[in-house]
């Protein structure tokens, strides 16, 4: 029996150094492949150790966030950040199959049952370096729309009072009534 377990020993040895949690100490946003310093459950700490993110999506986390790491072939030299997460933003409560991408200030998109709800946290929500925006549905807002096009940054409300208080010269002198749509 013991013969059996010294040579199951190094077997042991190397699924137990495959995989390891911890924190974030430091981020290195700046390389293609994002590198974090780790800090290990054991009290290892790894450096430069490549955060692998899923196509198309990339996160600058905060120090203190939790990861996970894999080493391959339990190698401790050659380590992987699977995951990095963040319990302290987490958003909690999403109905089964609801997605979200969110922020530490409260910024987030939210693909409910219902549709989809984007919260700006009262931070500006900017759309750029398009030639257009198309919406193929009606458009309410409840807040005031502005024209920025002309220098006067004139509302849609200040655009309907000059309409609607604007007249032209009548066919036999005078002037016209203003218009009516108001009444409508």
């Amino acid at each position: 029996m013991k013969q059996l377990g010294r040579v199951l020993a190094p077997l042991a040895r190397g699924l137990q150094n495959l995989f390891s949690r911890g924190v974030v100490s430091a981020v290195n946003p700046n390389s293609k492949m994002q590198t974090v310093q780790i800090q290990l459950l054991t009290g290892e700490g790894k450096d430069n150790v490549e955060h692998f993110e899923p196509y198309g999506y990339t996160a600058h986390p905060h120090v203190g966030a939790e990861q996970a790491t894999g080493f391959v072939e339990g190698d401790r030299s050659h380590g992987i950040v699977l995951v990095v997460a963040d319990r302290r933003y987490r958003l909690t409560g999403l109905a089964a199959g609801e997605v979200a991408i969110y922020d530490d200030q409260g910024q987030k998109v939210h693909l409910t049952r219902n549709g989809i709800v984007i919260m700006g946290a009262g931070l500006p929500v900017t759309i750029t370096d398009t030639p257009k925006v198309r919406m193929e549905c009606d458009l309410e807002a409840t807040g005031e729309i502005k024209d920025r096009c002309d220098s006067d940054g004139m509302t849609m409300e200040g655009m309907r009072n000059v309409y609607n208080g604007h007249t032209h010269p009548g066919d036999s002198g005078g002037t016209t009534g203003q218009p009516n749509q108001g009444d409508r």
